[in-house]
């Protein structure tokens, strides 16, 4: 019986971490694609010089 509850546990385990892995890659794709749209839209200051599209 305790060997049956490990590998349930283990399969538990491992389905968890696959899907937050997967997660984790949509979240990377989505901030990727927001950065390259920001890369790609920025323009020129106000004040004549180039600006960057993010505060850091």
């Amino acid at each position: 019986m305790v060997p049956l509850l490990l590998v349930l546990l283990l399969a538990l385990l491992l389905f968890g971490a696959g899907f937050a892995v997967k997660v984790l890659w949509l979240a990377a794709v989505v901030v990727l694609v927001f950065w390259l749209v920001g890369f790609a839209a920025r323009g020129t200051h106000p004040s004549g010089g180039r600006h960057r599209w993010y505060r850091w």
